[in-house]
């Protein structure tokens, strides 16, 4: 499967694309509006990233607890379920007068909660495209994000100014409960993916075999630290430049486009392989320009710069696929997710913590260093192709 008109035409595509879009504009409006809300009341570089970027750390909890429910609960009412619970916790956190305490209390939650929702997604993803489609799917998903993210950052700033932090949570609460009539009506009620009840023991047992593999292990890895230290400089947008993070954020949001664009439709096999290594390098070696704290143009063309490296993700997510044998993708991408945002969770607390002590524009730098040393000590184990599909 390599045509758009292909993707679009396989039944249940549609839906669990439009769902997940409504989640992303949630997501992003939301962030941004509690991101500004706590930063105007606390003033905090820290609290501020975390407050977007710290329900990460929750998934963590999660992964080892809660995943094995990617394969084992029927994905449409998992998913409705998953997603109306965030329309909740978005409209609790516009409560006016709610603690600052209270606000994280329910970010953990829905960190929590959302450790099972992106293997739940992208298991179904997995489940209904062909095996050789889900590259090009998942790409169309990171390009809507994108676009999603450009706008939902600009629509965000508008609704921050016009309703308040408040009155835009309140919208991304409303575009959770729209993604949930759409996945209720639009995707069929599958059976679940694999067999037996959902339990801790259940998570943790396929979490062992899943991290046993070599392989695989540099894959994960791969996935998750590099990813998590860049998006520990975005964390610091806000605190960086306060009257301009929805651009910063919408900037970052089209290079993620544009890369997603290239290595979903466009780059053959032989050039995916090779490409995998300065991808993950673009992804941080353009903040290394915060250290001379740059303006606002130069500081917007290195985030887009950086950006298109996040692009390096999907390749590893085919690798990953080709390692997984197919009863374990929803775990396997499950873990993918959650790691990845626990790690970004971690990159936010990282970040923070350096800025509070130094500058943002000195923690961006260091988060951007740790990331270009990752990336090199991981790439020997990252070299050539997987020869097999995995079966264990």
């Amino acid at each position: 499967m390599r045509t758009y008109r292909e993707l679009f035409r396989t039944p249940e595509f549609v839906p669990l694309f439009a769902t997940s879009a409504l989640s992303v504009a949630a997501s992003t409006v939301s962030g941004l509006a509690l991101g500004t809300l706590v930063h105007s009341t606390t003033g905090s570089p820290l609290l501020s990233a975390l407050a977007m970027f710290g329900p990460s750390l929750a998934q963590v909890v999660g992964a080892a607890t809660l995943l094995s429910a990617a394969d084992r609960l029927r994905p449409r009412t998992a998913m409705t379920r998953i997603t109306l619970a965030f329309a909740v916790a978005v409209a609790v956190q516009a409560v006016p007068g709610l603690p600052v305490w209270a606000v994280f209390a329910v970010l953990a939650v829905q960190g929590l909660i959302a450790s099972v929702g992106g293997g739940l997604r992208y298991g179904l993803l997995n489940e209904i495209l062909t095996r050789d489609g889900y590259l090009l799917g998942r790409s169309v998903f990171n390009m809507a994000a994108g676009i999603l993210q450009v706008s939902g950052y600009a629509l965000g700033g508008v609704l921050v100014v016009w309703l308040s932090p408040r009155g835009a949570l309140l919208v991304g609460a409303s575009l959770y409960v729209a993604a949930v009539a759409v996945a209720r009506l639009g995707l069929t009620d599958r059976p679940p993916r694999a067999v037996g009840r959902p339990s801790a023991a259940a998570t943790w047992r396929v979490n062992v075999r899943l991290w046993s593999s070599v392989p695989r292990r540099y894959v994960y890895l791969a996935l998750w630290v590099p990813n998590g230290l860049v998006v520990g400089c975005e964390s610091l947008y806000v605190s960086y430049a306060p009257a301009h993070a929805g651009t910063l954020f919408a900037c970052a949001a089209l290079g993620m486009f544009v890369g997603d664009v290239l290595a979903g439709r466009f780059l053959p096999l032989r050039w995916r392989e090779r490409l995998g290594a300065p991808l993950r390098l673009l992804l941080a070696v353009p903040y290394l320009l915060f250290f001379t704290e740059p303006g606002l143009p130069l500081a917007l063309a290195a985030v887009t710069l950086s950006s298109v490296g996040f692009a390096a993700s999907l390749l590893l997510q085919e690798r990953l696929m080709l390692l997984t044998p197919d009863e374990l993708s929803g775990q396997a991408l499950g873990l993918h997710s959650s790691g990845m945002l626990t790690l970004q969770g971690v990159g936010a607390l990282l970040a923070g913590a350096v800025a509070e002590l130094t500058t943002p524009a000195l923690a961006m730098t260091a988060m951007a260093v740790a990331s270009v040393t990752v990336t090199l000590a991981l790439a020997p184990g990252l070299r050539g192709r997987p020869p097999t599909v995995a079966t264990a």
